[in-house]
């Protein structure tokens, strides 16, 4: 397996409020050798979901970006679907957790998880 990277600026964009929480998890774990990736699946009520964890893998042709210390990577058959998408966090009464917004998604489901 080859380890062969790019910077793609048309990857996803993590926002700075996302990027702090990252490294506070990061550090809560106390790994330093692992970046955040989004993946686009198959699956969900709309035919696409996402897929945001910790990885310590580099697949061939992954676009990796930098936020804030925090590396983004987003593998070669995912990019196009997540190409001007941004990662935030949010934590208010409602809602806490991690938020796409993707302007490739031409609808979603109801209960926002996945998307076509």
């Amino acid at each position: 397996m080859s380890e062969t990277t790019t910077q793609a600026p048309q990857a996803a964009v993590l926002t700075e409020t996302a990027a702090a929480k990252v490294k506070a998890l990061l550090d809560q774990e106390g790994r330093d050798d692992l970046r955040l990736r989004i993946a686009v699946q198959p699956g969900g009520c709309s035919g696409l979901r996402y897929q945001l964890f910790f990885d310590e893998r580099s697949l061939d042709g992954d676009a990796v970006e930098d936020f804030d210390g925090v590396q983004l990577v987003v593998d070669r058959m995912s990019v196009p679907y997540l190409s001007g998408a941004t990662i935030d966090f949010v934590d208010t009464i409602e809602k806490q957790g991690f938020t796409i917004e993707n302007p490739n998604a031409t609808g979603s489901c109801a209960c926002g998880d996945s998307f076509h």
